[in-house]
């Protein structure tokens, strides 16, 4: 049976692609908190004692809380700089991804549209993206597609805590609405069910048309 090894997985966008998944008879881990911290280098390191290798990966965390640049401490850049880039690069120097895998990070808008209030989650996020890119080449040679999902305004606790009014938020977005963390969950199932492998190395922008970049 395929396995598929979901971070973040019990709760937002981590567990909608746990759920599609599941209903296409993959294993899935749905990690949470519990299973693994990815600000807590001791955490990851146990975690991939446990799990040494997976089919599907599904690199997701959440971010830090708004703050603008002079008020974040030292202590808030060494957190996030584990939760956000090096937990996530310890994971992938650690863990085998099998032939004709797929290892799928969930991102963010901020790595287009850096935002003021979320400077840490805009450069870690970045970051990580840019290794993410490089190495989607060396996992290309064993048929392991990479790809990046970047999400704009979802329905989920994360943006109810970050958006004050989003009855009125949604009234400003193309589509009057937040997307729904399970469309990114079927998304993520139609690309494994279809077996679609020459889609890789790209970050998919899944924000309903509203950023206002081109690539």
């Amino acid at each position: 049976m395929i396995r598929a090894i979901v971070l973040g997985g019990s709760r937002g966008i981590g567990k909608a692609i746990s759920d599609s998944l599941k209903s296409i008879n993959i294993d899935v881990f749905a990690a949470s908190k519990n299973d693994i911290d990815t600000s807590d280098l001791n955490s990851v390191r146990k975690f991939l004692e446990k799990n040494t290798q997976t089919d599907i990966l599904v690199l997701n965390t959440g971010g830090p809380s708004p703050k603008l640049f002079s008020a974040i401490t030292e202590g808030d850049w060494k957190l996030y700089h584990n939760q956000l880039f090096l937990g996530f690069c310890t994971i992938l120097q650690n863990i085998k991804i099998n032939n004709n895998g797929y290892i799928f990070l969930i991102s963010s808008n901020v790595i287009k549209e850096p935002n003021a209030k979320l400077i840490i989650s805009s450069a870690y996020r970045a970051a990580f993206t840019e290794v993410f890119k490089v190495l989607s080449k060396e996992y290309a040679q064993k048929k392991i597609s990479c790809i990046n999902i970047a999400p704009g305004p979802i329905n989920t606790d994360r943006t109810q805590e970050l958006i004050e009014n989003v009855k009125e938020f949604e009234k400003s977005l193309p589509m009057r609405r937040l997307g729904e963390p399970e469309e990114i969950g079927n998304f993520v199932k139609a690309i494994i069910e279809n077996k679609i492998k020459y889609l890789s190395g790209v970050t998919i922008n899944f924000d309903g048309a509203n950023s206002n970049y081109i690539f």
